[in-house]
């Protein structure tokens, strides 16, 4: 019998979410990584080990409805790579969450961790739930019985779950106290995002905004573009939007327009952030803030602005409406709001795209700072943190900004290079076991 085409034969049945041209979130990544495999050299030869998760686990999370009914809900949590350090990534709870968002947002986390280079490999976790449903009791029991669920894989050294979208600290000390009771002994270190007084960070909360509005100030410098009056539009008014949009708006640039789930608010003379960060605290969205105009939400897109900050959900940015922006630059505080389609139509147009694996790396980035203070149970103050994430981010930039001249590519690719050859030369050293 003829062994000449076993290994083709090997490599055809992928299931629909490890197939490039199934564009979910998954296949959107997997582009990404063949963008960039041309400029890995001899580590070409591990580049399957970034389209393949080295584990995935999905958890079935049934509780006790106030109403005395059970319900049942579907958990994952996914590793995506570990070669280079734990695995590291938040947990979502969304009621459109899927394997290949959580497979992909795994994904994206392995490379921006090897991208500002802290010893992590990438993980992600959700659940598919709508929160705004149940109550807070209902709540603590369906993030005990999901972390009761993914116990088996997450641990300080193992796996480091960290808030996403609809998580916060209070779903962090829950998470913590449920591993701590399981394992006998409280292990601070298993979550980042914690409450400051049961060992979080100072300066978690504003990290990925902060890390968002450095690397904007960065790229800005670069292209000569002055930040004071720069006039910016940011979708998503959140932990990250929310903060970056104060920021930028503390350094002088006008915030003009702002979008969430609720609506669309624009005013030409720039919004007043602080009391809009007000009205978003009290009332959970930007709509019927009263000193701004509304807008159709479609026509958020083509607000005139210079900086465009996306900091919602994926696949907001698409070859429907790329061709609608007026900014100079775009810079993704979301995880994959921007399609490869997109991308190109941005890249064609002079569109300068600062990606998410690098813009907003900042949470991770101070996270990491988290695990080592847990773990040493040494704190730092927030000046001292601050002034540590704004160097690592700048640094990771510029290498990044170097990357992208060297080669003639986008900000991107430059950033996939420098992280997927970081992880790949961790899996050459370690090599394959047994």
């Amino acid at each position: 019998m003829s062994h000449t085409h076993a290994p083709q034969a090997l490599t055809q049945a992928l299931p629909s979410y490890l197939d490039p041209n199934h564009l979910g979130p998954w296949g959107i990544y997997l582009q990404q990584v063949d963008r960039v495999t041309p400029y890995l050299g001899k580590l070409a030869r591990w580049v399957d080990t970034l389209k393949r998760p080295k584990r995935t686990l999905i958890v079935d999370v049934p509780i006790h409805l106030d109403n005395g009914t059970v319900a049942h809900f579907e958990g994952y949590r996914v590793q995506h790579n570990t070669s280079r350090g734990p695995g590291k990534g938040g947990v979502r709870f969304h009621q459109d969450v899927t394997l290949s968002e959580v497979m992909a947002l795994a994904a994206w986390m392995s490379i921006k961790n090897a991208a500002v280079n802290v010893p992590y490999g990438g993980a992600k976790g959700g659940i598919r739930v709508d929160p705004r449903q149940l109550s807070l009791g209902e709540l603590e029991r369906v993030t005990r019985r999901y972390t009761s669920e993914i116990g088996i894989i997450i641990g300080p050294t193992k796996d480091i779950p960290a808030p996403d979208v609809n998580t916060n600290e209070q779903v962090m000390a829950w998470m913590m106290d449920t591993y701590s009771m399981n394992e006998g002994a409280t292990a601070t270190g298993v979550v980042t995002g914690k409450p400051v007084d049961l060992g979080g960070s100072l300066g978690r909360r504003e990290a990925t905004g902060r890390g968002v509005f450095t690397v904007g100030c960065e790229a800005a410098r670069r292209i000569g573009m002055d930040i004071k009056g720069a006039r910016v539009a940011v979708q998503g008014f959140g932990n990250v939007g929310g903060v970056a949009a104060k920021l930028f708006a503390e350094a002088g640039a006008r915030v003009v327009a702002a979008q969430d789930h609720g609506g669309t608010i624009y005013r030409a003379a720039g919004l007043d952030v602080p009391a809009l960060l007000d009205h978003v605290a009290r009332h959970g969205t930007v709509k019927g803030f009263a000193d701004a105009e509304t807008l159709p939400d479609a026509d958020f897109w083509a607000t005139p602005c210079d900086i465009l900050i996306p900091a919602a959900l994926e696949g907001q940015i698409t070859e429907k409406n790329a061709g609608r922006i007026q900014a100079r630059m775009v810079i993704e505080g979301a995880n994959g709001p921007t399609t490869p389609q997109a991308d190109d139509i941005l890249h064609d147009r002079g569109v300068l795209v600062l990606p998410d694996v690098i813009a907003n790396a900042g949470g991770v980035t101070v996270s990491y700072f988290e695990w080592v203070q847990d773990f040493s149970s040494f704190f730092w103050t927030e000046d001292e943190i601050n002034a540590r994430l704004v160097k690592i981010m700048k640094d990771a930039f510029a290498a990044v900004w170097q990357v992208s001249e060297d080669n003639k590519v986008s900000l991107r690719t430059a950033t996939f290079i420098i992280a997927c050859q970081r992880i790949l030369h961790a899996r050459d050293l370690r090599g394959l076991y047994p």
